[in-house]
């Protein structure tokens, strides 16, 4: 027979594990609540920031002339009259959607995972990259020159970084260099640029973009098609998880005409490019690439 004492002690019990509960639960809807707050947050962040750089768009463009390349490096001057048939509208600002593999690995272990990807382009003002990763676990977010931000089943928060120095001169040097052969218009001679020949076939442009600088090598065949883009990347994708210039870059294949402008559809990138500690991590295939018109 239980005594009163005893089923005092069991309600006691009971009302703990009955609040205890209710704490969990109060605090499990708190946490979704604020994961969907700060994902509404980002959204908007990306979009807002994705409309700036459309707005950079020129409504009436020059028009490309090779006497505009005429005083750059010779190996600069074949690449601008490939990659920009003369008359053509000069349109600093892409869009790219593309498709591929992205490693969620490292050079011995890979783990490439199903990609697909959106990405608008205007440098040196800035860029956004929406990516998704297909798995188990699917993986989305974006990148920008402001912050990195990633998550699992589109809620989850796995990568939040960005706002200091070290995240903006490295995703500067990122966007600068994919910028070179997706947006070749941003790259013709203005007060931030430098260009100057390396050999017969490299020239290296430098952009310089308030306290941000960049210099990126563009190799290019006889008839001044990109082979090859390089340059000493600000990165801690590093051993000792530390920042340091090291280098990136990666081939170009696949160049297709779009509105005038010559461009590689397939961009295989990666960590230690030109050593034999190169890592592909990047391997994209171009879907669609388009120049928006400022709104």
């Amino acid at each position: 027979m239980l005594t009163g004492d005893t089923v005092a002690a069991n309600k006691n019990y009971l009302d703990g594990v009955i609040r205890m509960k209710l704490v969990f639960l109060l605090l499990a809807i708190i946490g979704l609540f604020s994961m969907v707050f700060l994902r509404l947050l980002d959204w908007h962040a990306d979009h807002a920031e994705w409309d700036r750089l459309t707005a950079l768009q020129p409504a009436n463009p020059a028009r490309f002339h090779p006497a505009l390349v005429a005083d750059l490096p010779e190996p600069a001057q074949r690449f601008f009259k490939f990659a920009i048939k003369s008359g053509t509208p000069l349109l600093p600002v892409a869009e790219i959607d593309m498709r591929g593999q992205f490693s969620l690995g490292s050079r011995e272990k890979p783990n490439y995972r199903t990609m697909h990807a959106c990405q608008i382009l205007a440098a040196p003002h800035g860029f956004v990259w929406r990516l998704r990763l297909k798995g188990s676990m699917p993986v989305s977010g974006s990148d920008s020159g402001s912050w990195t931000r990633f998550r699992i089943f589109g809620l989850i928060p796995v990568a939040r970084m960005g706002g200091d120095s070290d995240h903006m001169r490295s995703a500067f040097g990122r966007y600068v260099a994919e910028a070179v052969f997706w947006t070749p218009a941003a790259f013709l001679p203005n007060p931030g640029l430098k260009w100057e020949a390396i050999d017969d076939d490299i020239a290296r442009v430098t952009v310089t973009y308030g306290e941000l600088s960049q210099a990126v090598n563009v190799k290019v065949d006889a008839k001044g098609q990109l082979a090859e883009v390089s340059f000493l990347r600000w990165s801690n994708a590093n051993p000792d998880k530390k920042h340091r210039l090291q280098p990136f870059g990666g081939s170009l294949s696949d160049f297709r005409m779009v509105q005038g402008y010559c461009l590689p559809f397939r961009v295989e990138a990666g960590n230690m490019f030109g050593t034999d500690e190169y890592f592909a991590f990047f391997k994209a295939e171009v879907t669609a690439i388009s120049f928006p018109v400022a709104k």
